[in-house]
């Protein structure tokens, strides 16, 4: 059904659509039944700045959504969900070095991984395959076998819902730290991202310290692998973990991986011998919660019609019958079980409503 309210004058000039009560199910890879009174997909920056005046908005509360892949809606939502369809790559700046590309908010991150290395350009192999849009990318700061996203990033483009202005986030505005940006910290749901400028090198500079990279090549007897050898094999591993959100409702990894001291490592080595950790520069460790859960024995299990996937614990999955209350009570089964464990409070990584 389609709301009155598309534009305060003419709807027939209105540069965007909203439509009403309308099913969040197809919109968020974990597959939850869930209604959004308004919805709205967007594919100009002339649009978005229209919706930001418009009644709808103003007078509701908000989500903005890329491809959903990190996000549950675990309940209706009563506002505007707002989903970003903004398309298109350019290029910035090219010495011999370096070039900076900047890439719109609703291109597919992998999409865009892949065009990187075929385009001879550097960096962000190490983050093949992950679900998600280019917006979406420095809120949460994504990362995966030993690389982050703010290492690649120049700028972050923006526009401030309140007042339509353009805002530049230098690398250093951001805020960024483990899975954490200010866009998901003091500036969230002030800002909007546009789009994201990345500092590529000509030159591949392959990080391959991550666990599995390096027996992953030694099992393939390649010992001078290239960018898209590492892009391949991580595919490859992704594949082998995760499975496939058209098939299965998931949202990926559904924990962030606790980051505790070295005096805390220490202790829990001494109980758990076979504890497993990723040494980090601030003389902190990085445990993996899939061991951690799987240690605790639910790699495989059930909580309701929530499943812990049997390849990998870190990974909650949607039977197909599951509902908000479901997730609420599985992730506090399995948060209080860790805790009461290895006295780690695990945390959630998508975003949930």
């Amino acid at each position: 059904m389609t709301s009155g309210l598309e534009h305060p004058d003419n709807i027939s000039v209105s540069p965007y659509l909203i439509r009403e009560y309308a099913s969040l199910k197809p919109f968020h890879t974990f597959g939850l039944s869930a209604t959004a009174r308004f919805f709205c997909e967007i594919d100009s920056e002339e649009a978005l700045l229209a919706l930001l005046k418009g009644p709808v908005f103003v007078e509701n509360s908000h989500v903005f959504l890329g491809e959903g892949s990190n996000t549950l809606f675990t309940r209706d939502f009563s506002g505007i969900v707002v989903r970003l369809n903004i398309m298109g790559l350019q290029q910035v700046s090219e010495d011999e070095q370096c070039i900076t590309l900047k890439v719109s908010a609703g291109e597919n991150w992998h999409s865009f991984v892949k065009y990187t290395l075929n385009s001879g350009y550097y960096g962000l192999e190490n983050l093949s395959l992950i679900p998600g849009s280019v917006g979406a990318a420095p809120v949460q700061n994504i990362g995966a076998y030993g690389v982050e996203v703010k290492d690649l990033i120049a700028e972050v483009e923006a526009i401030d819902i309140y007042s339509g202005a353009k805002r530049i986030f230098k690398n250093r505005d951001c805020d960024f730290s483990y899975r954490h940006s200010c866009f998901k910290g003091e500036l969230e749901n002030r800002y909007v991202i546009t789009a994201v400028s990345f500092c590529l090198t000509k030159a591949p500079k392959l990080k391959l310290e991550y666990a599995g990279l390096t027996e992953g090549f030694e099992s393939q007897g390649l010992r001078k692998p290239t960018a898209l050898d590492v892009s391949d094999l991580i595919c490859d591993l992704r594949k082998s973990k995760l499975p496939d959100p058209d098939k299965i409702g998931n949202a990926g990894s559904f924990f962030k991986n606790p980051i505790i001291s070295a005096a805390q490592y220490f202790k829990l080595q001494e109980q758990f011998a076979e504890i497993k950790s990723f040494k980090l520069k601030n003389n902190k460790y990085k445990i993996p919660a899939g061991w951690l859960i799987e240690y605790c024995g639910f790699k495989g299990a059930s909580i309701g019609p929530i499943g812990i996937y049997e390849k990998q614990a870190l990974v909650l999955i949607n039977s197909g019958e599951a509902n908000g209350a479901d997730v609420h009570h599985a992730v506090k089964q399995i948060t209080s079980r860790v805790s009461f464990e290895f006295d780690i409070l695990l945390e959630v990584e998508p975003i949930i409503f």
